[in-house]
């Protein structure tokens, strides 16, 4: 299918995780959501008996595999966890309807369902932190925690910030009406710079080559139209909060200003940019394990 809704690459395997290079994953399987689509979902860890899962919600232009491999198994040793790319992400589903946040709650809503998961602990970063505020702003039943990394309440603080998203938002317009290979020419180009300079390896080039050209590019609006600011002080369920203190993409200051904003929040810091998780693991796992620790009760 050519336009929104599609993926600019084919994924090369039933699971990515064969592919030569990859580092070690989580098995998966694909997962049909009535009404919604298919996607790919890993798993790792035991269920336990009155303790929720973790449920990974991956950054924007990233994937669940890319934001969080390193992060997969010391976290399955605390708790069952589950991971899947969002919408328009990786192998998230594809709609042609204009993404949005909202939808990419109440998506991994329905795989709870799916995989009969009664409480969930979203552990969202960056854009992910957007979908798990959302996840319980609209289904609190199903959220037993909340682990928010390197996010904020809103991303549009800064004069920059207006002139950054106001720009995504007429590219998101325009990529729908442009013809699918210039626009898929101009991503590929795209993602070529972006992995260059980021120093990625070659099966990473290819978690970001399977993005949906016209949902990245409406995601990055989305975020900068998102704002929690008139209900995150409602949060009342267990909730940590990972601050990135060098990070430049979401200011230290803003992912404060959330934490603050959440009644009984903790707070853990870690030295460390906006790519913590993936290139500064080290720092980041400790912290990160710390705060599952204070959501699930040790």
């Amino acid at each position: 299918m050519d336009g929104c809704g599609s993926r600019l690459l084919p994924s090369t395997s039933e699971d990515p995780a064969a592919d030569a290079g990859r580092p070690p994953l989580p098995a998966g399987q694909l997962v049909d959501l009535p009404g919604r689509g298919e996607l790919f979902v890993r798993q790792a860890g035991e269920r336990r008996p009155n303790r929720p899962s973790l449920v990974l919600l991956h950054g924007w232009t990233a994937t669940a595999d890319l934001n969080w491999f390193p992060a997969y198994a010391p976290l399955a040793e605390r708790a069952h966890v589950v991971a899947c790319d969002l919408r328009g992400h990786g192998r998230g589903l594809r709609s042609p309807q204009r993404f949005s946040l909202e939808d990419c709650a109440d998506d991994i809503a329905a795989v709870a369902v799916e995989l009969d998961l009664h409480r969930i602990v979203p552990v969202g970063y960056s854009m992910g932190g957007l979908v798990a505020q959302l996840l319980w702003q609209r289904h609190r039943p199903t959220v037993g925690g909340l682990i928010l990394c390197s996010t904020s309440r809103n991303f549009r603080g800064t004069a920059g910030d207006q002139v950054f998203f106001n720009g995504l938002s007429r590219l998101a317009g325009i990529g729908r009406l442009a013809p699918g290979p210039l626009r898929d020419q101009a991503f590929a180009r795209l993602v070529e710079l972006r992995t260059a300079a980021l120093g990625l390896a070659p099966w990473a080039m290819e978690e970001v080559a399977g993005h949906d050209v016209c949902a990245l590019l409406e995601a990055g609006a989305a975020i900068g139209e998102f704002s929690s600011s008139e209900w995150i002080g409602e949060v009342d369920v267990p909730t940590a909060v990972v601050v990135t203190t060098a990070d430049t993409t979401v200011p230290t200051d803003r992912q404060r200003k959330l934490a603050a904003a959440i009644p009984e929040a903790m707070t853990l810091d870690v030295d460390a940019d906006h790519l913590a998780c993936p290139r500064r693991p080290e720092r980041f796992i400790p912290a990160l394990l710390d705060a599952v620790d204070h959501v699930l009760g040790g």
